[in-house]
C-alpha cells in the first residue's frame, strides 16, 4: 500500500473512531438525563399529612426588606446529564410585588428555560402525595429563567427539602425581577400553607 492511501485509510479510521465517540457520549448523556416536574405546593396537616398543587410562596429582598414577591407555579424541563442549562422547559404561574403590606404590581410569568437541576435524592415515605401518577417525589434545587407578563426578566430558583433530605437545602423559592434580587426565601412554618414545594423525576 503506498503512504498517501495508508494516509487516507488512517485518517478515516481516525474520524470514524472519533463519531462514534461522540455519539457514544451522546447516548449516554440521552440516557442520563432527568426529566422533572416541579410544584410550588399546598401542604394539609392531617393526619395524614398530604401535598397538593396549587400552593403559593413568598421570598425577600434587601435594601429595604420590605420589598417581597410571592409566587405560584409548576411546570417541567429536561436537565441534560452534562449538568449545563436546557431549553426544554416549560410552565409558569403568577407573581405578585408588595412593598410592605402595599401589593406593588401583579401578573403571570413562564418558564424560558433551565439553568441548573441539583438532584440531592427521593424523598423518604410519610407523606401523601396527591399531585398525581407524575413520578418519584425527590429533593433538590433547580434555577429557572422566568419571563414576566410586565415585560421584565428575571431567574426563579426551587428548593425542596422534603422527607429525607440532605442538610443544606432552603425549602421555598427566590426570585429575580429585573433588578430586585428577593434572595431570602421565606422558610415554611409549622401549621403554615406557605413555602413548600417538590421535584418528581418522571423518568
Amino acid at each position: 500500500m503506498s503512504t498517501s492511501r495508508l494516509k487516507l485509510v488512517l485518517v478515516i479510521a481516525v474520524a470514524a473512531m472519533g463519531a462514534a465517540l461522540w455519539l457514544g457520549t451522546a447516548g449516554v448523556q440521552a440516557a442520563g438525563s432527568d426529566h422533572v416536574s416541579w410544584d410550588i405546593i399546598n401542604l394539609s396537616f392531617g393526619p395524614p399529612v398530604v401535598f397538593s398543587a396549587g400552593g403559593s410562596a413568598f421570598a425577600t429582598a434587601a435594601n429595604p426588606n420590605t420589598l417581597r414577591i410571592k409566587l405560584t407555579g409548576a411546570g417541567t424541563f429536561v436537565a441534560p446529564a452534562s449538568g449545563g442549562h436546557s431549553n426544554a422547559a416549560t410552565g409558569g404561574g403568577t407573581w405578585e410585588t408588595f412593598n410592605g403590606a402595599i401589593s406593588t404590581g401583579s401578573g403571570s410569568y413562564w418558564v424560558t428555560g433551565l439553568t441548573t437541576w441539583q438532584f440531592a435524592n427521593f424523598q423518604a415515605a410519610g407523606i401523601i402525595d396527591s399531585i398525581g401518577p407524575v413520578g418519584t417525589a425527590a429533593n433538590g434545587s433547580a434555577i429557572l429563567r422566568i419571563h414576566y407578563s410586565d415585560g421584565s426578566e428575571g431567574v426563579l430558583g426551587i428548593g425542596c427539602h422534603g422527607p429525607g433530605a440532605p442538610a443544606g437545602i432552603v425549602e421555598g423559592v427566590i426570585a429575580t425581577k429585573d433588578v430586585v434580587t428577593y434572595w431570602n426565601a421565606n422558610p415554611p412554618l409549622p401549621g403554615v400553607n406557605l413555602n413548600r414545594t417538590v421535584f418528581h423525576i418522571l423518568k
